[in-house]
């Protein structure tokens, strides 16, 4: 189903309530406060997807202890990027960063971009981290349309329960249709839909009586149709070659000297799903075969 902006929503109504509900209560998280910069924006945006706040906390001050400016990473191994990672999942996120960094430091004499065209030009960096950035680092006017503001606007402004499985040109449409004019502003209006989604009119469970604009929200005065769409894609992990990738990954980011093929056999059972796995990391470039048939996390 594609969505439409409902003529329940004029996008100046939602404005004032979402944002004051956002000014009382957002969490205090640290890639919010001004000391982040754009950096921490930056390195928080790639930690985020598909990964929750309470396993990125710790990581992301880690992380930034360790390399508080671009630079610091990018004159790093892109294998400590990997180990620093750690259980986070995604791991190429990490090599991602690493490659973002090492631009930024070539590029931009190592201060991450205010200019869109420069964050999306960057190795990496999509159209939603490219607007993300933009808009919470710098304070500009960009639709930031992650999983939690889609949901948000396909209820209250498209009177569905979920958003499709990828975003469509229609969504990216009501999504600047629904952009305050200001750019201050703007930017406050999209972490504040994002932060209503995440803690409110979540997947599941929502709680429409903590939401600031439940009288206003289509899909409740709808009476809450049920999904009409495609099946939802769920996650699973168990068994999966993504499980295994993860515990041969474990086995490197805790060695400090190439491990030998044996020490990477003992963590799957099955020959061939383990051996299509570290095929898989070392095409990704997560993991760097050796003479020997060792392996080591990569240096270059």
């Amino acid at each position: 189903m594609t969505a439409t902006t409902s003529t329940h929503t004029p996008p100046a109504s939602l404005h004032t309530p979402v944002i004051g509900w956002f000014e009382q209560h957002a969490r205090d998280l640290p890639w919010r406060r001004p000391e982040a910069g754009a950096w921490g924006v930056m390195v928080s945006e790639f930690m985020l997807q598909q990964t929750p706040v309470n396993r990125v906390l710790p990581v992301y001050e880690q992380w930034l202890a360790r390399w508080p400016r671009p630079a610091d990473l990018a004159a790093d191994a892109p294998g400590e990027a990997v180990r620093a990672w750690g259980r986070l999942g995604y791991p190429r996120r990490a090599l991602r960063l690493h490659g973002a960094a090492q631009a930024i430091t070539e590029r931009h004499g190592g201060d991450v971009p205010s200019e869109h065209n420069q964050l999306l030009a960057l190795p990496g960096i999509g159209e939603y981290t490219a607007a993300a950035v933009a808009s919470f680092a710098y304070g500009q006017r960009h639709a930031v349309l992650d999983t939690n503001v889609r949901r948000v606007f396909a209820r209250a402004a498209s009177g569905i329960q979920y958003p499709p499985n990828a975003t469509t040109a229609a969504e990216r449409k009501l999504a600047r249709a629904l952009l305050p004019e200001e750019d201050e502003r703007a930017a406050r209006w999209a972490a504040a839909t994002m932060e209503l989604g995440a803690l409110v009119c979540t997947a599941k469970n929502e709680d429409c009586t903590r939401c600031p604009i439940a009288g206003q929200c289509a899909w409740r005065l709808a009476g809450k149709p049920a999904h009409q769409g495609p099946p939802r894609r769920g996650q699973t992990y168990a068994g999966t070659d993504r499980q295994v990738r993860g515990r041969l990954l474990a086995v490197l980011r805790e060695a400090v000297t190439p491990v030998p093929q044996s020490a990477l056999d003992a963590v799957w059972e099955e020959p061939v799903q383990r051996a299509r796995a570290l095929d898989g990391l070392v095409a990704d470039g997560l993991v760097e075969p050796l003479p020997g048939g060792q392996y080591r996390l990569p240096l270059t």
